[in-house]
Formats: structure tokens, sequence, C-alpha cells
């Protein structure tokens, strides 16, 4: 596989991620649109808000962890990181967000992989639960730490294989496309990406990256 085959897989799972909160705002506006009651009104433009928050929040979090999102520098502030996973997985506070990250700054690579996993932990967390994120600088380089609990935990043995493995010459389905681009960001910089095992009761991921800023 390839960049485009890459390109192509992350467009693909944009796509899917947004027709729903889109579709939302679509059937929103035609209710809208008929309505006549004040309530019922009332009713569609919150729903048309919750959709328009969700879809922008959405773009915003995937613009970082797929796109060029942070500029053309070197570093992205670790905030904005922070802000975009909040918007993405807790506006419904089903998951509850731990973030124990002190550098102001990190490697652009760094915050892609960390936005990837955070995103693939939080999607293994099918019943809601809790989601801590660790990061920093050490002597041996960036050591990142995502840990996922909660009442059910499923992470697909696909995506598990992707992300220690990469796509092996094997075709890649779009819900694996974060997999394969974290596996790739952390080979290219020369780190590595372990994970608990797959009957563990918690979902560990950890990554140690060369620090080269």
């Amino acid at each position: 596989m390839n960049a485009i085959d890459l390109a192509s897989l992350l467009c693909s799972r944009l796509c899917h991620d947004l027709l729903s909160p889109v579709g939302a705002l679509n059937n929103g506006i035609e209710l809208l649109s008929d309505e006549q009651d004040p309530d019922m009104r009332d009713r569609c433009l919150e729903l048309l808000a919750e959709s328009a928050r969700a879809s922008a929040a959405k773009l915003k979090f995937f613009r970082l962890a797929f796109g060029a999102g942070g500029g053309f520098g070197a570093t992205i502030d670790t905030r904005e990181a922070r802000a975009a996973i909040e918007g993405l997985l807790t506006p419904e506070k089903r998951i509850a967000l731990g973030w124990m990250i002190g550098d102001e700054k990190l490697p652009k690579d760094a915050v892609k992989l960390l936005l990837n996993l955070a995103l693939i932990a939080g999607d293994a967390l099918v019943r809601g639960g809790r989601l801590d994120i660790g990061g920093e600088r050490s002597g041996r380089g960036i050591e990142l730490v995502i840990r996922a609990e909660g009442p059910r935990i499923l992470l697909d043995p696909a995506l598990r294989e992707v992300l220690v493995r990469g796509s092996n010459g094997v075709a890649v389905e779009p819900r694996a496309a974060g997999a394969w681009l974290a596996h790739g960001l952390a080979n290219q910089t020369g780190g590595s990406i372990k994970l608990s095992d797959a009957d563990s009761d918690v979902l560990l991921i950890g990554v140690e990256l060369p620090d080269r800023s």
C-alpha cells in the first residue's frame, strides 16, 4: 500500500464519521421548514445546533489528526490537541477524559500519533468509560500512554494487527485508516507501539519515540 491508498482510506473515514451529523442537519432543516408549532420549531433548532457542534468538533479533530492542522511548523500546541479530543469524545459525557501532558508543545508527528491513538481507544469504549492520556519527554525520547477503561472494551483484532505491524500487504479497511496512519507515524520516526493483551480488562497503548526536536 502507498500514500494514495492511505489518503483514500482517510477520506473514507472522514466521510463516514461526518455522514451522521451532516445528515441530521439536513433532516432538521427539512423538518423546520414544515413545522408550525413553536415548541417543535424550538426543538428542531436545538437539534440543528447540536448537529452543527458535532460536525465542527469532528472537522477540528480530523484536521489535526489526519490533515495539516497546526500549520506547517515542527510542533503543535498540546492544548489544541486536548480541545480537539474533548470536542470529539466527550459531548455526550459518556467518556471521562484524563489529561496528563505537561508540555505545552510536542512534535507534530507525536501529536498526530496521540490523536489517532486516542480516537482508536475512544472507539473501543463502546459503552463509555474513562480515557486517560499521558505524555512526556524523557531521557529516552517522547513517551505516550493511552489508557481506556470501561464496562466493555472492544478493539477489533484487525486494528490491533495494523497498529503493531502495519498493513503487511493486506487490504486495510477505512475503519483501520487511523491505525495505519499511527503505525506509519511511529515507524517513520523510529518509534514503536505496544498494546496490552487482548484479554485484559484495561486497554493500554504505549509509544516510545525518539525526540528530534
